[in-house]
């Protein structure tokens, strides 16, 4: 079996800061404002991560936002005051069309994008089991919307991203794969030659419609992985709620990045909401140095993924 590249041994930590899944009644802690957005973002970056993963909201009221307007009330205060690679969603939200979601990457051109795999069920809804008093109507309305809608990302939006971002604004990918299947998605369009190596695939872990956040679907993974891709790819772990540290942690011993963030998990312990995404930045990074692990810098991290540079990006 293959090995992964590493990075001298190093791990990769990103951050996904505020993402579109969680909702501003779910946390009092979750940023929602552009300053929240930069302060959560360049503080989760002193803390050790080298790769911000970056969504936007509307700052009155929370709901996911693709304005590109807002991302650049951000983006360019987070480059200013932090090395760190900057990943921007081409995900938003399930609820957006293909061009809400790429239209702030094609602004900002950054170094790195989320790219997912795969079309498929991305649900919500189960969060609306337990009584909540909401503090905004579109909170409950989104949860309930992901029981009839499909996250929709067929073969030809993949190419379109691939093409638009990759070949037009030499912006690198990360893979997310839901699901076996979205590794085989995967391997097609690197046969076809629409991607090359090295590429740095996001198993994603616990999220209702894809695979389960159980320790043999992160071994099967990563056989699959190794078997299509060989000493060609690198791999990193996010898993959804009470899953993530667990999960993350059972990756990088077996050699992988890891993806912190309030987007996958609100909490830090158990029962334990999270004050910031810093604090979630520093448990894990704990973890990984009581497993004699270090933590790869933005430098390294670009190293590694044979990104552009941030002088490269227009913001």
């Amino acid at each position: 079996m293959a090995a992964t590249k590493t990075t001298r041994g190093k791990v990769v930590v990103t951050c996904a800061v505020t993402g579109s899944v969680h909702t501003p009644t779910m946390s009092p802690y979750l940023p929602v404002t552009p300053d929240q957005i930069a302060a959560e973002a360049i503080a989760a970056a002193e803390a050790g991560a080298s790769i911000l993963h970056l969504h936007a909201r509307d700052p009155q009221d929370g709901r996911p936002s693709a304005d590109p307007d807002v991302f650049m009330r951000f983006l360019p205060r987070i480059k200013q005051a932090t090395d760190a690679v900057i990943n921007i969603s081409t995900g938003g939200s399930s609820l957006m069309s293909l061009d809400d979601r790429l239209a702030a990457a094609l602004r900002a051109e950054p170094e790195m994008c989320s790219l997912n795999m795969g079309s498929m069920n991305f649900a919500l809804f189960p969060a609306l089991d337990k009584p909540v008093a909401w503090q905004h109507d579109w909170e409950p309305q989104l949860l309930e919307a992901t029981r009839s809608s499909i996250f929709r990302n067929t073969f030809a939006d993949m190419e379109h991203i691939l093409d638009r971002l990759g070949r037009g604004c030499g912006t690198r990918f990360e893979f997310e794969c839901y699901d076996v299947g979205h590794l085989y998605s995967l391997a097609h369009f690197r046969d076809r030659g629409l991607v090359s190596g090295p590429l740095f695939i996001q198993f994603v872990f616990g999220v209702l419609g894809g695979i389960g956040a159980d320790p043999e679907n992160l071994a099967h993974m990563k056989r699959i992985a190794d078997k299509l891709f060989g000493d060609s790819y690198s791999f990193s772990v996010l898993a959804a709620g009470r899953h993530q540290m667990p999960m993350i942690t059972m990756a990088a011993a077996m050699g992988g990045n890891v993806r912190v963030g309030l987007e996958d998990s609100l909490y830090d312990g158990r029962g334990q909401l999270a004050r910031s995404n810093a604090d979630q930045v520093r448990r894990i990074r704990t973890v990984l140095e009581a497993l004699s692990l270090e933590v790869a810098t933005p430098a390294e991290a670009r190293d590694l993924l044979a990104l552009k540079g941030g002088d490269r990006v227009a913001f």
